[in-house]
């Protein structure tokens, strides 16, 4: 497991500092409740957004934990450095395991787009079967039931 020391060492994290925590706080505060509203409002029409939405919604409110609880500002490799040091400085597995879902299914997506970009599928483009569409659909809805809201849920007793 990577120390918080370790990433600060590499620049990947940095303290924040006391001019720009308020700023910084207010930003992710409203960052993900837009992240989370636009992914619920999108579930049925653009899957893809909805999901893509509710990853950051997940992403936004771990930052605004990570500056809020403990003033840490992730400079580089951001998704990644952000699981890292939330994995260091709590313990509950179940809110790990699900940003790393989270995660995972960004990636999916960001390798979906990055593969329908030579061959104009998939993800980016569906395939225009009510099948594809719907298949899409129901992923997205699970998705933000059973990842995005009760990671946004656990996190907020965190922040409290």
């Amino acid at each position: 497991m990577v120390k918080v020391e370790t990433l600060m060492e590499e620049g990947k994290i940095e303290k924040i500092s006391e001019l720009e925590l308020e700023r910084y706080l207010n930003f992710f505060e409203n960052s993900y409740r837009d992240d989370l509203e636009h992914s619920k409002a999108n579930i049925e029409k653009f899957p893809r957004w909805s999901i893509i939405s509710g990853y950051y919604a997940m992403h936004d409110i771990t930052k605004l934990f990570l500056a809020k609880k403990f003033r840490i500002k992730i400079l580089l490799e951001i998704h990644a450095t952000a699981i890292k040091v939330l994995n260091e400085l709590i313990r509950n597995m179940e809110i790990i395991e699900l940003i790393e879902k989270g995660y995972n299914e960004f990636l999916s997506l960001a390798n979906d787009l990055k593969d329908a970009k030579k061959e104009r599928v998939k993800v980016q483009y569906y395939t225009g079967t009510k099948f594809m569409e719907d298949e899409y659909r129901k992923k997205s809805s699970e998705f933000h039931k059973d990842v995005v809201l009760p990671f946004i849920e656990k996190m907020k007793g965190l922040l409290e």
